[in-house]
């Protein structure tokens, strides 16, 4: 995890995430998945770019199964972001940070 994300996990969830007064980028990772080790990087910078505007954490797939169900993951890397506690913005598969970042800023004002 680098030092701008946070471990999310099935128990600190509604807290982290859902009643956050700041958005939450949410990446859904596990440590088998290809994909999910080319994102990280992106996903660092996102949060290190936007530090003040969003919160970045990071959901292994493999232990917070519960997650994945409540939200309808099925593929890997997923990233949610959360606004006000629901989700406004999906992202399945890796996507390079030109195409990715304009998806997260736009809800960022």
């Amino acid at each position: 995890m680098g030092e701008k994300t946070f471990e999310v996990t099935e128990a600190t969830f509604e807290a982290d995430v859902l009643k956050s007064e700041t958005p939450v980028l949410i990446d859904f990772w596990a440590e088998w998945c290809t994909p999910c080790r080319m994102i990280a990087p992106l996903v660092d910078q996102l949060a290190t770019k936007y530090g003040d505007k969003l919160r970045v954490g990071k959901v292994d797939a493999d232990t917070n199964q519960g997650i994945l169900m409540q939200y309808g993951i099925l593929g890997i890397p997923t990233l949610i972001l959360f606004k006000d506690g629901k989700p406004v913005e999906r992202i399945t598969g890796y996507m390079p940070l030109p195409s990715l970042e304009p998806k997260i800023a736009q809800h960022l004002g």
